[in-house]
């Protein structure tokens, strides 16, 4: 059995297609492109804080830590448990119908508006050219002998 360049690139091409639809997932690293990096990330240091001379007690400053750390970790995991998956079908279907009207709709428009623009451009440049080129030509003939002299008097 004889393996040709076409066998190899077919299979390549199998595999790409198949790979761009089923992407491995990094599940430590979940926000490569730094989208979330300002936005989301809140610790409790950047919501409560106490300045020097307005300390609460030890006690009270460590429980309202744990708190607030641990209410909002499994809040966020029952709510992405909840609608994570609601939701990613809801963006899912957004971004699709974006796309396909981009795709189908935006784009031809932008191209038809486009060629359609380049005629009436044409000739609204030789209108200003028959027109509007041999007035000013005229009228920069006609001043064109005019001397302004600037005088002070003291």
């Amino acid at each position: 059995m004889t393996v040709t360049m076409a066998d190899i690139n077919n299979g390549y091409e199998q595999k790409f297609q198949m790979d761009r639809h089923h992407k491995e997932i990094d599940l430590i690293n979940r926000d490569p492109k730094q989208v979330n990096e300002d936005v989301v990330k809140v610790d409790f240091e950047d919501v409560i804080a106490e300045p020097d001379g307005t300390h609460s007690l030890d006690g009270v400053w460590k429980a309202s830590y744990t708190t607030f750390t641990v209410s909002k970790y499994w809040c966020y995991r029952i709510l992405s448990a909840i609608l994570g998956i609601p939701m990613a079908l809801l963006w899912g279907f957004l971004f699709a119908c974006l796309s396909f009207c981009h795709i189908w709709a935006v784009v031809p428009c932008i191209k038809s508006c486009m060629i359609e623009s380049q005629c009436f451009s044409r000739i609204y440049s030789l209108a200003i050219h028959i027109f509007c080129d041999p007035l000013f030509e005229a009228l920069g003939k006609i001043f064109s002998s005019v001397r302004v002299v600037l005088q002070k008097d003291v």
